[in-house]
């Protein structure tokens, strides 16, 4: 069974198949969370099988002892033990966390339906639409805005998602672990174009990178 399912947690857009630090945080955080799931099910299941099959099992127990002890006490270690795993991993992900010389700033401009791309640290070099130039094994800030409606960046397999909202600007840090081309979507309804409003993120090779674009100088 194993084998028939595991292949389905691979490809272009699948956040099991990380191939960079951010996505490996998340895709560790869902395991996780996934674990803590099967957990929390068994025992419960485990007291249900037991009321039934066990005689006089819980007779003890008041209603409301079982749903303080069962509702309560029996979820709760486990539900804030993934909470705090959660909110640590969630803080690594954030760019302001990470003080990084080496990060490569990008911007990202959504508009319906489309995506275009902004290489800051390389002046005058020509921005591409829904095509992300990067370079492996480096970090990318990505900063996301939008011209029209909400939209929501996402490369599901270098990191999470971040909004582009009209008047705010966001970041998002990412980083491929080596070169490749990673799929990219808009994962927030944005009219009815959503569906064709994706793009690919091309991570070359660094010391390849500036001639990619075009643009022999050292970044600024």
């Amino acid at each position: 069974m194993a084998t028939l399912l595991l292949p389905g947690c691979s490809g272009d857009l699948s956040a099991l198949d990380p191939a960079g630090p951010a996505a490996q945080s998340i895709a560790r955080l869902w395991w996780i969370m996934l674990f803590g799931s099967i957990v929390l099910f068994s025992l419960v299941i485990g007291l249900f099988f037991c009321t039934l099959y066990l005689p006089r099992f819980g007779r003890t127990l008041s209603p409301s002892g079982w749903i303080i002890f069962g509702g309560l006490v029996l979820p709760i270690p486990i539900l804030v033990a993934l909470l705090i795993y959660a909110f640590l991993e969630g803080n690594r992900l954030l760019p302001e966390y990470k003080s990084d010389d080496s990060a490569i700033r990008i911007e990202a401009r959504a508009r319906q339906w489309m995506w275009e791309f902004y290489y800051l640290d390389f002046p005058g070099t020509p921005s591409t639409v829904n095509i992300l130039h990067i370079p492996a094994q480096r970090p990318i800030d990505i900063t996301a805005i939008s011209e029209d409606v909400i939209h929501s960046f996402w490369v599901p397999r270098l990191g999470g998602k971040v909004d582009a909202i009209p008047g705010h600007v966001t970041k998002i840090r990412l980083k491929a672990d080596q070169s490749g081309s990673f799929g990219g979507v808009c994962a927030e309804f944005c009219g009815p174009g959503h569906t064709t409003m994706h793009f690919a993120v091309i991570a070359h090779d660094p010391n390849e990178y500036p001639v990619i674009l075009g643009n022999t100088a050292e970044p600024q």
